[in-house]
């Protein structure tokens, strides 16, 4: 089973590093490409093209501008430990034991604009450089031109070497069209989680990260191998519900009543 996520925007690039053999992410020559040209862009243009601060774009100006190769352990840290965003509290990777890290390392992947692929142990340097930026390259005119079928190719030589059948999508819209499912070699899931609201269950995006992150940890430490895995999750309060799901989608819900003890 391969599982999906997203990257996040919030980073730690300063507690110290926990994993004793970090490793290289597969895309380096790709993402030093993509750097290249994000150094083209002042804080000016770089805000107007992310959509985000003044501030912020100078922080990624000098971000891109202090990238360089090669990796290591001094000037970067394990995607794992680095991001730390809503689905990253969920999957609560620093209590994660060695042999569920390593488990990770072959069965977890994290889409990201700049680095393509990312297993849970590569290296990465601060950045920020969402998947559907509009960067112009030799390529086309976005971040999915640019990747092309690499990321979906590289995902099948996964599901390969792993002798996998099953790939479940937890990353977000943004994310996962970087991907070709109707090349994927896997059978795909994406899970879809909804609360209840005033009566009415919905995707409240908050806790929907979260409860993708904890997906993956479900799936993580139950060492998953089926449709089976992922339908009985039952953790943050969630529970499948077979009557609104659809094939290839199965949708989890959780009552006003059960979210509370994760509320408080």
């Amino acid at each position: 089973m391969l599982i999906l996520i997203s990257p996040a925007k919030t980073l730690d690039m300063e507690t110290p590093v926990r994993s004793p053999e970090p490793t290289q992410p597969g895309f380096l020559e790709e993402s030093e490409k993509l750097v290249r040209t994000m150094r083209r862009y002042r804080k000016g243009k770089l805000g107007e093209m992310m959509k985000i601060s003044e501030s912020l774009a100078e922080l990624n100006v000098k971000r891109f501008d202090d990238w360089q190769l090669p990796f290591d352990s001094d000037n970067a840290r394990p995607a794992i430990q680095a991001f730390r965003g809503d689905v990253y509290v969920g999957l609560d990777a620093d209590t994660l034991k060695k042999p569920d890290l390593a488990y990770a390392q072959k069965h977890l992947r994290i889409l990201s604009g700049l680095y393509g692929i990312l297993r849970p142990l590569d290296l990465i340097q601060a950045y920020r450089l969402e998947m559907g930026t509009l960067v112009k390259t030799r390529r086309g005119k976005s971040l999915y031109d640019f990747w092309g079928s690499q990321l979906t190719d590289h995902l099948n030589e996964d599901l390969a070497a792993l002798n996998q059948q099953w790939v479940v999508n937890l990353a977000s819209n943004e994310y996962f069209k970087s991907v070709k499912p109707k090349q994927l070699s896997g059978s795909l899931l994406s899970p879809v989680f909804k609360d209840e609201k005033n009566g009415d269950y919905k995707i409240i995006s908050f806790f929907a990260k979260k409860a993708r992150g904890a997906m993956a940890r479900h799936l993580i430490t139950s060492r998953a191998k089926g449709e089976d895995a992922v339908l009985s999750f039952k953790e943050l309060g969630y529970q499948y519900a077979p009557d609104e799901s659809s094939e290839g989608q199965p949708v989890f819900q959780r009552s006003e009543k059960a979210a509370q003890p994760y509320l408080a």
